[in-house]
This record gives structure tokens, sequence and C-alpha cells, in this order.
């Protein structure tokens, strides 16, 4: 038997709604997507005309409810992706984004609850039985035009993530920021903000955006790069070799590093891991430029991860993705050093031998320079592919051999891996590795 679908199950409240003598309605981005022509299967309903009880009753019919607290009017189905919600009011009562004071209002009308949301576009409902649209505040016409327009200018900033969201939206829909927005936002201290809330907001910019440098370049516009992103900001007006970047300062080319890595998401181990070692990679430029006969120089910039980890650590919350992105950046440059120079198989194994993941480097490389020898890097990482798919020499093969697994062990184990890498065969390299052994330890016992 087939599961009923989420619409089928949304329908089935409407009924029962209309029947008890409310109005259910899509609202938020449920409705902007679908206007959009967007995907989107989280469905968020708000029922208007019905008292909390008599809601969850209806809900109690239709599956088992959850409650995100009753106070709030907050419930959702399990199994589903559907959220339902009673309309109300919010008042803030400090300056973080959860120091609100809440109200719930069944008989609020559409108006006043489609005023507490953040932006126009994100205003619009629609009567789920009907399809009528209700919208209050132009949304639908900022949806044609391209807008993210906020909907109350007396309450819009008391809510700080609507700052990040606004850069959010504006990235992931490709719409530009309405100056009187973009002014409201300037004014808005978003320090209070936690880590959490603003790694959410970049994290979707980062993975849900074609062009995540309009999150970056939005939230320059509107002067809030200080609190969170102070490091990315200190890229701006860093000048570097035009021989080498003709495109720009550093920020330029980090942000034009960003967009191209955007195209790359879903061949990488981990997006977001990914994403975030693309916009930190060239943060150790900021300790070492040099201007040498006239020419600007960055020597040993992909060793300098002060500047990256104190970022990182402020904004990310999994200590994993904050080690993947430490351990790729200096190895960024190295692709496309190698490439250029025709470098040695051994020397490519190698390369990407030491790399978290090797596919990652080659991606990373490709996002670092749009002259990026791609031809040539995935030769090479085929070749290295190829490689760790041949018999090698293994622990138990040297244990076999007559070796004890003692303190020397792991010393000999690396340069049968060093043989494996320059491309000997198991056979060969078995004696190798034993002969290496022998001498190691004749030179202990002399020692």
């Amino acid at each position: 038997m087939n599961r009923i679908s989420d619409i089928e199950i949304v329908n089935r409240l409407g009924l029962a709604v209309r029947d008890a003598g409310g109005r259910a309605f899509f609202v938020g981005g449920f409705v902007r997507d679908g206007l959009l022509g967007r995907d989107n299967k989280d469905i968020d309903i708000e029922v208007h005309g019905l008292e909390a009880d008599a809601l969850y009753s209806i809900l109690e019919g239709i599956g088992v409810p959850l409650s995100f607290g009753k106070s709030f009017g907050v419930y959702s189905l399990a199994g589903t992706n559907i959220d339902i919600a009673l309309p109300r009011r919010e008042s803030a009562v400090g300056c973080g984004h959860r120091d609100f004071e809440i109200e719930c209002c069944p008989n609020i009308g559409t108006l006043e609850a489609a005023r507490r949301r953040d932006f126009t576009i994100n205003a619009l409902m629609q009567d789920v039985l009907s399809g009528e649209i209700i919208d209050h505040f132009g949304g639908q016409s900022d949806l044609e035009k391209g807008v993210i327009r906020h909907v109350d200018v007396d309450h819009f900033a008391e809510d700080p993530l609507r700052v990040l969201r606004a850069a959010r939206f504006a990235a992931v829909l490709g719409f530009e920021i309405c100056e009187t927005t973009a002014e409201i936002c300037r004014g808005v201290d978003i320090s209070s903000l936690s880590r959490e809330r603003v790694e959410q907001e970049l994290k979707r910019a980062l993975l849900k955006s074609g062009k995540p440098s309009i999150f970056f370049e939005s939230m320059r516009a509107m002067d809030q790069l200080d609190f969170w992103f102070p490091e990315l900001k200190s890229l701006i007006g860093l000048e570097q070799n035009p021989k080498f970047h003709p495109e720009g300062d550093v920020w330029v080319h980090t942000m034009e590093s960003i967009d191209r890595a955007a195209t790359y998401r879903t061949e990488v181990s981990d997006a977001y891991s990914f994403m975030l070692l693309v916009l930190t990679h060239d943060l150790g430029k900021l300790l070492t430029q040099e201007i040498i006969d006239g020419d600007i120089h960055f020597y040993n910039h992909e060793h300098r991860l002060e500047v990256a980890e104190v970022l990182l650590k402020r904004l990310v919350g999994e200590k994993a993705v904050i080690r993947y992105v430490l351990q790729m950046i200096p190895r960024h440059m190295k692709p496309n050093t190698t490439a250029d120079v025709g470098a040695s198989m051994k020397t490519t194994n190698r390369m990407y031998d030491e790399a978290v993941c090797a596919d990652d480097l080659m991606y990373m490389a490709m996002s670092d320079s749009r002259r990026c020898n791609r031809e040539f890097l995935e030769s090479r990482l085929q070749s290295f592919k190829e490689l760790m798919e041949k018999p090698y020499v293994r622990g138990e093969d040297l244990i076999e051999a007559g070796l004890e697994p003692d303190r020397l062990f792991s010393e000999i184990l690396a340069h049968a891996h060093k043989l494996r890498l320059a491309g000997v065969e198991k056979e060969s390299a078995l004696k190798q590795t034993l002969g290496f052994a022998r001498q190691l330890y004749r030179k202990n016992r002399n020692n």
C-alpha cells in the first residue's frame, strides 16, 4: 500500500479545518517557491479561526501530532514534512534572535498574521483548498522583479537574523536587496546572534546558491562583515600580482573561486567542507604580502593557517569540518603548480595521497584558477586511483616475512608506502622493503 502524500494529508487537514469553522493556508517558502517553480518539500501551514485544542484534535484525527510548545501553537505530523501553526503576534523583549514574547491569536486575520513575516516574498499565503493567493504586501510583484524587501519597517530590525537571511535569499534566489531594506540592515547589531544560527545561514548560502558570492557581497553592501566575517573583509583591497591574478584583489579572487566551486558541489566528498575550504584558502595572504622589485608576492601563504583557524572556530561547530579545511589549505597550490611544470607521476601520486580527498584537491585547484590544466590533473588522478587499486605491501605481509610489529614497524611501512606511490610492483616492493628493514635494524643496533 502506497503511503499517502503530504499534499493529500494537507487537503484532509484543510477540509477538517473548514468543517470546524476555520481556514488553512500554505505560508512562507512553500508559497514563494511554488510561484517561482522551485521544488520545496517542506510544507508550512497556518490555521486561522480555531483555538489550539480544536486544531490539536483535528491533527489527532489525521495522524500523530508533535507539539513544539502548545503555548506557541506550533505542531507537526510525525512521518511528514508538514509543520502547522496558529497565527501569532511576536513582540521583541530583548536584542537577540530568540528574545520574543509570543502570543497565539487564532482570529488575528491574515493581514496581521502576514505582517510579522520578514520579507514580502515570504509573507504570501495560499488557501489550501481554493488555491487563492493572499498578498497583503506586494510579494508577487517583488517575486517578478527579483527583489528582497522587508514587510514592516517598525518590526523588521527586531530580529537581527534577518540581516543574514536577506543576504542568503539574495544568493539563493539571485535577487537584489531593496535599498531601503539594506539601509535598515546597516543599522542592525548582529553580534547577539548565536554561532549556530549564523552557521545555518552561511551553510545554506554556500550549498544552495548558484553564486555564493552574492551572500558575501550583500553582507559587504550592508556593512555587516565586521563581526562574523572580519577576516574576509580584510581581503578587500589586498592587492595581488596582476600577472597571476588579473581579476583583482584577494577578495575578488575569493568570490570568483567560491562561485566556481559551487559547480563542483555534487562531485566532492563533503560539499560544505569543500566550500569552506575554497572560502578560506587564501586567508594566509593577510600575513604574507611582500613587494619585491615592484612585484607582489605571498610566499608560503598556504602554510599560514592562523587566520583561517580563527574564522572557522568562530563559525563552524563540527570539528571534523575544521580539520578537513586546515589539512587541505596547505596543499591547495600543489595541483596547479605540478600541472604547470608537468611534474612526474611519482610527484602527483604523492600529492594526491597526502590530501584528505584526492578528488577534492583537484576540484580545489579548478576552483582556484580559471586557467587550471584540468586534463593533466584528471589524467594523473585517474592514474593515482588505478595505482591505489593494485596489490601492495601490507603489515601482514611484513609479519609473514618474519618482521615484528615493534617501534620501527611504522617507519618500515612508510617506506613500503613510498614504493607503492612510485609504482613499484608488490613483489619487488616487498623485497626492497625487507632490505630497508634490515638496514634500519642494523643501524639501530650499531647506535
